[in-house]
């Protein structure tokens, strides 16, 4: 068992950069967007009190909606921008809350009614909110995706939260995983896929079968995927500190079993970062000889989410304001 506290100590902590080379930009529809989807999830008492409200007001969720999904319609952003505010919703509440996110077995037992409904197999219970506006959702996206697109998100989604059990299993035994574990699962306890599923689908195209399982955008999936989850584990590892010792943090994992001091972790992430992208940029000049137009506008996308998401972190308060005062930020470049 490996078990570990990292102290912010003394002198100031310093940030390290993430160079992003691919675009900066961001949806038209952003306000408007973000506003309706804020009464949206308002309304769906998926959060407990107007404390609860506000905090995700102030996180400011639907800019990250249109920052990592820049180009798509009025209508596909603002499904993106519920689907997003659903996966913090349901984060902070299943995952994260003291009821299910250190008891894998009732978390276990509370996927099951989700499962279903994902399936159509039952309709939600009036009284479970996550599961009425799941539902929703998954309504919404069959009405702008095939059936194929639709199957695809269901099963991104059912991965998702069987890993969260075991991210419970890892707090019901005060756990830290191993490197090798962790960056494996980081890929689908962040939900990141769930996201990637629905690119094409608000960009209104299609991904065929044998294009999203080819080898070169499965591994440009891959390396976003990294991205994502391990600049979100530097961004956020303050804010995760009080919910949880940021046991399920690229930061901490490092820090306790390679025996790195909290800075010399955040260096360590950044050094991985750079690697990662060096790699998406080597594996995306494949793509010259052979990908036609919808796979080049999905990695595309996949750009847009790893540089949107750094430019959301760097801006919300959900992250930024958790570090001490004094830590030293840099731009995003």
């Amino acid at each position: 068992m490996a078990t570990s506290a990292h102290s912010f100590g003394r002198r100031p902590l310093r940030i390290p950069p993430l160079p992003c080379p691919f675009p900066n930009e961001i949806n038209e529809h952003a306000a408007e967007v973000d506003a309706e989807s804020h009464l949206w999830l308002a309304a769906s008492s998926m959060l407990d009190g107007t404390g609860a409200i506000e905090h995700f007001r102030r996180s400011k969720i639907g800019m990250l909606a249109a920052r990592t999904n820049p180009p798509v319609p009025r209508e596909s952003l603002r499904l993106i921008n519920d689907w997003y505010n659903w996966l913090f919703a349901f984060d902070d509440a299943f995952c994260e809350g003291e009821l299910m996110g250190h008891r894998p077995s009732a978390l276990a037992r509370a996927l099951p009614p989700l499962f279903d409904v994902l399936d159509r197999r039952r309709e939600p219970a009036p009284g479970d909110p996550f599961g009425v506006t799941l539902r929703e959702l998954l309504d919404r996206i069959a009405e702008l995706g095939t059936p194929a697109q639709v199957d695809r998100w269901r099963t991104t989604v059912k991965e998702y939260l069987f890993a969260q059990i075991w991210e419970a299993a890892n707090r019901e035994a005060d756990l830290i995983p191993t490197p090798e574990d962790y960056v494996l699962m980081r890929r689908i306890t962040g939900a990141t896929f769930t996201c990637f599923a629905l690119i094409d689908v608000g960009g209104g195209y299609r991904l065929e079968a044998e294009e999203w399982h080819h080898p070169d955008v499965r591994a440009l999936s891959d390396l976003a995927c990294d991205l994502i989850g391990w600049d979100n584990d530097l961004l956020s590892y303050a804010k995760e500190r009080g919910n949880d010792k940021a046991r399920h943090n690229l930061v901490t994992v490092l820090a306790t079993h390679r025996a790195l001091t909290l800075q010399e972790a955040l260096h360590e992430v950044s050094r991985m970062h750079n690697a990662a992208i060096d790699a998406f940029v080597e594996r995306r000049a494949r793509l010259d000889t052979w990908a036609p137009l919808p796979v080049r506008r999905y990695v595309l996308g996949l750009e847009h989410w790893v540089r949107g998401h750094i430019e959301f972190s760097l801006g919300s308060a959900r992250y930024v304001h958790a570090w001490p005062t004094g830590t030293r930020w840099p731009q995003a470049v």
